[in-house]
């Protein structure tokens, strides 16, 4: 079985997205549509050479879902999944691109996700730190032993846990995870603590515009951050990704049961190979390559 899978913040680059928007007349349409949906000319942000501007949160995660849905939708005709999974933001791409939201409110939930997360980020000073080289236990009973917000935020892969939560609370449980051995324990240059309780004001913001939104039946189950197991159903598609922004992202857990499920391989869609260096560390006889217009 075939998994198609959507990366998420951090796979941005300078430049992204500009050969689909010259090689392709669908790919121009659908940039020039984002751009009157967002507003702002997000297609001089990406194709430029300004890596600061491309940072910001209410550009990085509608660009990034941007060049992957119009990447599967150009690619429609070899675009075959069996299943789909995003990380984090990438889950939205996945809905999309199997069908499961339109293009345009898949573009507008993103949007909203992103103004939502960077005021929840301006209200709570927060950030994540990335742990490497320690149980998936031991980091989250030192988590649980600290009295601040400290939580775990993305189970990226065996030995690779990122972790959420207050500055204080952060630093804190890096200077814990050292001590218990870890290889790493460093702060990521992110604007807040994603994944997290302190999210609750997004949550609440992203949760009435899923309420209106329509989602449709797909076109093969989609294997969800919040549950790491296949999902068809639109209502429960729904319920999960209102509770995304607050939970952790079971991808470890989602690229085992992918593969307990029959999975034979893996085609990243969108930006970077950071998937398939995480599907690697799962499992290394998997074939991956990523789904580019060069490629078809």
């Amino acid at each position: 079985m075939k998994a198609y899978v959507f990366p998420g913040q951090g796979a941005q680059f300078t430049g992204m997205g500009k050969d689909l928007y010259e090689s392709s007349s669908d790919a121009k349409q659908m940039f020039e549509q984002a751009n009157n949906i967002l507003g702002f000319s997000i297609t001089d942000i990406m194709f430029g050479e300004d890596a600061e501007a491309l940072k910001q949160t209410k550009v990085t995660q509608p660009a990034i879902f941007l060049h992957s849905v119009i990447l599967s939708k150009v690619l429609e005709s070899s675009f075959s999944p069996d299943m789909v999974a995003g990380h984090s933001l990438g889950e939205f791409s996945a809905l999309v691109s199997a069908r499961y939201l339109s293009f345009e409110d898949g573009l507008k939930l993103v949007s909203q996700r992103a103004q939502a997360m960077q005021k929840a980020c301006e209200k709570n000073p927060s950030t994540m730190a990335a742990v490497l080289g320690l149980e998936n236990e031991v980091v989250e009973d030192i988590c649980n032993s600290i009295e601040d917000v400290v939580v775990p935020a993305n189970y990226n892969c065996p030995g690779q846990l990122v972790i959420s939560g207050s500055n204080s609370g952060i630093d804190i449980a890096c200077k814990k995870l050292i001590e218990a051995g870890a290889r790493r324990a460093l702060k990521l240059p992110v604007g807040g603590a994603f994944h997290s309780p302190l999210m609750e004001p997004a949550k609440a913001e992203l949760e009435q515009a899923i309420n209106n939104t329509e989602f449709k039946n797909g076109i093969c189950a989609i294997y969800q951050n919040v549950t790491a197991t296949a999902i068809t159903s639109p209502d429960e598609i729904k319920e999960n990704l209102k509770k995304q922004l607050t939970t952790s992202v079971f991808w470890t857990q989602t690229m085992q049961k992918m593969i307990s499920d029959g999975l034979s391989s893996v085609i990243e869609v969108g930006p970077g190979k950071v998937l398939q260096g995480l599907f690697k560390k799962v499992d290394r006889q998997i074939p991956t390559e990523s789904f580019s217009i060069k490629s078809y």
